[in-house]
């Protein structure tokens, strides 16, 4: 069974910042493709970043030159480390895992900018 259990989402002042974390189970870690999704209130889903398989970046241009996606390949997690948070990056946070065998979704973690 696959399991994505995102963490590390919570309320923080504009400019600060915060490290998500989510940790993958049940799938080759190694040859996945990673992404972070968030979804504001009223807005669809967006793809933040991505962390390809063979180490490969890429980034909203909302989000580049802030966050910066890396992976553990040993502890099965990717991380996203958000610096500079602007009250319009508040969202659930979502992890993505992409393989060969299927796409697969975490339950979310809330961000919250104030102002």
């Amino acid at each position: 069974q696959v399991q994505l259990v995102e963490s590390g989402g919570g309320l923080v002042q504009a400019g600060g910042s915060l490290r998500l974390s989510c940790a993958a189970s049940g799938i080759i870690f190694s040859r996945s493709v990673m992404d972070w999704y968030r979804q504001a209130p009223g807005k669809q889903r967006e793809l933040v970043a991505t962390s390809a398989s063979g180490g490969s970046t890429n980034y909203a241009d909302s989000v580049k030159g802030r966050f910066t996606i890396s992976r553990d390949n040993d502890k099965n997690t990717v991380y996203l480390q958000m610096n500079s948070l602007k009250p319009e990056d508040t969202a659930v946070y979502y992890c993505n895992a992409r393989w060969a065998f299927g796409t697969y979704w975490g339950q979310g973690t809330q961000v919250t900018v104030s102002s």
